[in-house]
């Protein structure tokens, strides 16, 4: 099978993969496979992002989630390590948000939308799980189950 990851012409500082890619705007993420952009999908957030969005900008991104709740499997991915976040060590991209704070609003999206945050501890683990959340998903379906 061709894989192909599609990535939304929205994302500024998209990752660079081991295999081909198109530009293209997706209704929901930053990442999905051509073909299946209406079954499965990425969300991509820095710490600062994730802090913004869910602290300071929620009624935005509750949008955002109810599209993503809708999908087969959809994720969210945090470039940041929650022990760093939890024990104050990430407070410069915090913006004043208390780690418990944006402990619970991880927790909150998981649990009210069904929508996993995983927290990869850096931008170039946040890749290689993003890599990895979307070939699996295509594998599984492959294999002739739905989803993950």
């Amino acid at each position: 099978m061709d894989f192909r990851i599609v990535i939304d012409t929205r994302e500024q500082e998209p990752y660079r993969f081991d295999c081909a890619t198109e530009r293209r705007k997706l209704d929901a993420g930053d990442y999905s496979v051509v073909g299946l952009e209406s079954v499965v999908t990425v969300e991509r957030k820095s710490l600062k992002d994730f802090v913004s969005t869910v602290i300071h900008d929620f009624p935005r991104f509750a949008a955002e989630l109810e599209k993503l709740s809708s999908l087969e499997a959809a994720c969210v991915v945090v470039e940041a390590d929650l022990d760093h976040v939890m024990r104050g060590l990430a407070a410069s991209d915090c913006r004043g948000a208390a780690p418990e704070s944006v402990l619970g609003a991880a927790v909150h999206i998981s649990l009210r939308y069904g929508v996993p945050v995983f927290w990869c501890g850096s931008r170039q683990a946040a890749r290689a799980f993003t890599d990895a959340y979307l070939r699996m998903f295509v594998r599984l379906r492959a294999q002739g189950g739905s989803h993950p």
